[in-house]
């Protein structure tokens, strides 16, 4: 078995870390600077960054919050919100950026997939996507969950891999913040899907929680937000518990 990740994710919303329920109810979680050093620090195996509200106006903001987060870490930094362009796609990973994540652009624009592969390679492709339970299926939803596509978020996952995206971040949108556990439903049917990386986001709130969904639906690494913005449990304490269940894992911090 290869080593799970841990990844902390940061919302950002006007340079500032927020954290909501399903999508909603944002609440400041502090500077995304700082919170990136801490983490990266105390043993990340990578961190992810997404721009919820991004517009072509605040591009060049987040370009220079990108530069200055890539200078404060030493881990592997996906960045995300807004991307529509390989050119965009370019100047993110010149500003420090490992991995882009694609989630609305490519959606209406599938192609940008195949295009953005070809330039940089799967590894610097992560296919993001929102779904939430509709009748006994998932859709995929976009707009920062505003608008259901009517996608099913299983096809879309097999067609993103076809495409060239080197993985895929699955959010449970039912699950987001809550706290009350990974869709288990959902991520056990993804393994028989798509063979390329998955990272399960949405519901953390224990340690259990994060043991159960590598164990049950065999995610390649665990996404978290609010469990570790407002210090519920410490990455180390985490990695520990996890390895101490048999789990494949890095224990990187001091």
């Amino acid at each position: 078995m290869l080593t799970k990740r841990i990844i902390p994710c940061l919302d950002i919303k006007e340079g500032r870390t927020v954290k909501g329920v399903n999508f909603e109810g944002l609440r400041d979680a502090g500077d995304p600077v700082e919170l990136a050093k801490k983490y990266s620090d105390e043993g990340a195996d990578e961190l992810v960054f997404l721009d919820i509200t991004a517009t072509l106006e605040k591009r060049k903001t987040l370009i220079a919050l990108v530069q200055r987060i890539s200078s404060e870490i030493n881990i592997p930094f996906t960045v995300g919100g807004g991307i529509k362009s390989v050119a965009e796609i370019e100047e993110l990973l010149k500003a420090g950026a490992d991995k882009v994540s694609l989630n609305s652009s490519i959606v209406k624009d599938p192609e940008l997939i195949n295009r953005a592969s070809e330039a940089f390679g799967a590894q610097a492709i992560v296919a993001a996507v929102d779904a939430k339970k509709t009748g006994s299926e998932w859709s995929v939803f976009i707009k920062g969950g505003t608008e259901n596509t009517g996608k099913d978020a299983l096809e879309w996952m097999r067609e993103v891999e076809e495409r060239g995206a080197g993985e895929i971040l699955l959010t449970s949108m039912d699950r987001d913040g809550t706290k009350n556990g990974f869709d288990l439903e959902l991520l056990s049917k993804v393994d028989a899907c798509v063979n390329i990386p998955v990272i399960a986001s949405g519901g953390a709130g224990t340690i259990q929680h994060c043991i159960d969904v590598v164990k049950i639906s065999n995610v390649d690494a665990v996404l978290a937000a609010s469990i570790f913005h407002f210090k519920e449990i410490e990455i180390s304490e985490l990695k520990r518990a996890m390895k101490a269940e048999g789990i494949p894992m890095r224990l990187n911090f001091a």
